[in-house]
């Protein structure tokens, strides 16, 4: 369900979202905006942010001198799923990502072949579980039994969008259901990972389902309940899926007066129709991340893209330095 806050009737602009950051890296990419940006040819350009701008929440203050930056025996890999984003991750720790060769045979089978010695090393292999799920879920488990048989010393999945999250519990009015959450968690942990990185987990309660350690990256939302009229609302959830919940939400919201909606999560999974009920006039902008690669099929003018890479590249960090992660969010 999303939750949803009021806010006094002033201008808002995806800009107010962030703050000028410049993190002490050695590789600075070569855009760094969060803007709303005009259509070009009909197609709107998504805006993200990364090294120079970053959530309110990550100040500058707060990452000075706060990690060693102990970078021997690091590596970094990604799979198909996101690469953009690995990438950007790469950038902000000032690595190149590591070199893997990934295919996949006629039959649909997946190969894995890691093309530099990850023998003694930290591993951290970046792959959402978005869609194509099941594709890239198995992929993720083909890379975690790569690198344990190549002698890494230790392997953490760093999953930005964790599919199956949803399937946490059987329903108290049905039976003879599966946990999904549970099976991925045993699978990832059997193949061979040591730690699980994840990303506004849909549930708490899935961390508890791993054996290992999980680190769980998430922003926490201020419900205020109150009169909406004249107001600006903004609704935040951890994913839209097909946007019913949010656009009955927003609907409602217009009912009681609000001034303007906005529409804020974390997991853009974006299937049918959401992108008509997403781009019909009830939200005045929808902001996601990109924890799910933004597909150019699924852009329309009101939709704001913003990067996740600062905040788990930083996370990473932490966790290699065996620095506190949770003194990110204080």
């Amino acid at each position: 369900m999303a939750s949803s806050l009021a806010l006094p009737s002033t201008s808002t602009k995806s800009s107010s979202l962030c703050q000028s950051f410049v993190p002490k890296r050695t590789h600075q990419p070569s855009f760094v905006s969060c803007e709303r940006s005009e259509p070009v040819n009909g197609k709107p350009r998504v805006p993200i942010i990364n090294d120079g701008t970053l959530p309110k929440f990550l100040q500058a203050k707060r990452l000075e001198n706060a990690v060693s930056r102990n970078n021997s025996r690091l590596k970094i890999f990604t799979g198909t799923a996101n690469p953009s984003l690995s990438q950007e991750i790469a950038w902000y720790m000032g690595f190149d990502l590591g070199k893997v060769n990934i295919k996949r045979f006629a039959d649909g089978e997946i190969y894995v072949q890691l093309q530099e010695s990850v023998r003694g090393c930290d591993v951290y292999l970046i792959q959402s579980t978005c869609p194509p799920a099941n594709e890239n879920l198995m992929e993720l488990l083909v890379m975690i039994d790569a690198c344990r048989r190549a002698s890494a010393k230790t392997i953490t999945a760093v999953i930005p969008y964790f599919g199956y999250a949803r399937a946490d519990r059987k329903l108290q009015t049905q039976g003879r259901e599966s946990i999904g959450a549970k099976l991925v968690a045993n699978l990832i942990t059997e193949a061979g990972a040591d730690r699980v990185l994840a990303c506004d987990l849909h549930s708490g309660q899935s961390m508890g389902y791993f054996d290992i350690p999980v680190d769980h990256v998430y922003c926490q939302v201020m419900n205020l309940i109150g009169d909406v009229k004249g107001k600006v609302a903004v609704m935040v959830d951890d994913m839209i899926d097909t946007a019913g919940t949010i656009a009955k939400g927003a609907a409602l919201l217009h009912q009681e007066g609000a001034r303007e909606v906005y529409a804020c999560c974390t997991h853009a999974v974006f299937s049918p129709p959401a992108i008509e009920r997403l781009s019909s006039g009830l939200f005045q902008e929808v902001i996601v991340t990109n924890t799910i690669p933004a597909m150019e099929k699924n852009y329309f003018p009101q939709l704001t893209v913003l990067s996740v890479a600062n905040l788990l590249g930083e996370t990473i960090w932490r966790v290699h330095d065996d620095c506190s992660v949770s003194s990110i969010f204080q």
